[in-house]
C-alpha cells in the first residue's frame, strides 16, 4: 500500500467544509487583497474540480456503508513508517502531507479495500487459478486489428506457413512481432484475462482460434509448458489466490461507478454538473 498512500490526492483532508455555501466571508486577508469563501471555491473548482467533489462525494457514500476504526488507521500507519524507516519524515514532506493527512489517506483507502473486499470467489475459481498459476508457458502470437484477417492467418498456418514468417509481416506487436511473435515465458495474471485463459487452455502447438482483446486479435501459439518449481499445495496457495482473484474481480472503477448510480447524485453547480457522468451514463 505504500506508494498509494502518498500518490493520493489530499482531497480526503480537504473535504468540502470550506466550500459549502460560499459567500463574501473572507478566507484570508493580505496586503494586496482578500479572499472570499466564493473565491476560494472557484479557484478550488478550476483546480480540482471534478476530482475533487467525486473523492469527497465517495468518501461519505463509503462512510455510509463501511466502517473504518482508529484501530485499523493506525496499524496500517505503523506499517507505513516501518517500510519507510527513517525516510518516513522525508516522504511526508516531499509529498506536502502531514500525518494527519496521511492518516486520512490510509482511512480512505481502507474504506475502498472494504468496498470491494466482498466480491464472492468460488471454488472452481480457485481451482482454475491454482491449475493455471502452476504452470508457465512459453508462447508466440500474431496481434492484428480485425477478426478477419485473424482468421486468414489461421488458414495460412493451417496450410503450412511459417508462424515466424507470418508474425513478421502481419503482426501489430512492436514488441514481438518482429521476433516472429515470441513472447518469451510467463505466468498467470501476466497477460490480459482473455489472451491468459485462452493461451492456458491450449495445448504444446496448438493454434488458437482468433481471440478478442483490448489490443485487437490474437492468434496465440503455446510452444512449451512447465511447471513452476515449488510452488506449492492448493491447500498452501488457497488463501493467496483467492486474494488475487478478489484483487482482479474487485475493480475499483466498477465499485465506484455502482457506488455512485445507487446514491442518485443531484449536482447544484452548473459548473460541476458532468462530475459524475461517466460513472452514470448506461
Amino acid at each position: 500500500m505504500k506508494k498509494t498512500l502518498f500518490a493520493l490526492t489530499v482531497a480526503a483532508s480537504i473535504g468540502l467544509a470550506a466550500c459549502s455555501n460560499p459567500g463574501d466571508e473572507v478566507v484570508v486577508s493580505t496586503n494586496v487583497g482578500d479572499i472570499t469563501q466564493e473565491e476560494f471555491y472557484n479557484s478550488m473548482k478550476d483546480i480540482a474540480g471534478d476530482q475533487l467533489l467525486q473523492q469527497v462525494v465517495v468518501e461519505r457514500i463509503l462512510n455510509d456503508k463501511y466502517k473504518v476504526t482508529d484501530e485499523e488507521i493506525e496499524k496500517e500507519l505503523a506499517t507505513v513508517k516501518e517500510q519507510y524507516g527513517e525516510g518516513y519524515e522525508a516522504a511526508l514532506a516531499q509529498s506536502n502531507l502531514t500525518e494527519e493527512m496521511l492518516k486520512t489517506n490510509i482511512r480512505f483507502t481502507l474504506l475502498q479495500q472494504k468496498a470491494t473486499e466482498d466480491v464472492e470467489v468460488t471454488d472452481e475459481e480457485i481451482q482454475k487459478y491454482y491449475d493455471q498459476a502452476s504452470q508457465e508457458l512459453n508462447a508466440r502470437h500474431i496481434l492484428v486489428e480485425d477478426e478477419a484477417t485473424a482468421n486468414e492467418i489461421i488458414e495460412k498456418l493451417n496450410a503450412g506457413e511459417d508462424f515466424a514468417e507470418l508474425a513478421k509481416e502481419f503482426s501489430t506487436d512492436p514488441g514481438s512481432g518482429q521476433q516472429g511473435g515470441d513472447l518469451g515465458w510467463f505466468t498467470v495474471g501476466t497477460m490480459v484475462p482473455e489472451f491468459n485463459d485462452a493461451a492456458y487452455a491450449l495445448k504444446v502447438d496448438e493454434i488458437s482460434k482468433p481471440v478478442q482483446t483490448q489490443h485487437g486479435f490474437h492468434i496465440i501459439q503455446v510452444q512449451e509448458k512447465r511447471a513452476v518449481k515449488d510452488y506449492g499445495t492448493l491447500d498452501e496457495k488457497k488463501e493467496e489466490i483467492r486474494e488475487s482473484i478478489v484483487a482482479t474481480k474487485g475493480d475499483w472503477n466498477a465499485k465506484m461507478a455502482e457506488l455512485i448510480k445507487g446514491a442518485k447524485i443531484d449536482v447544484k453547480d452548473e459548473d460541476l454538473k458532468d462530475a459524475f457522468s461517466s460513472f452514470t451514463a448506461e
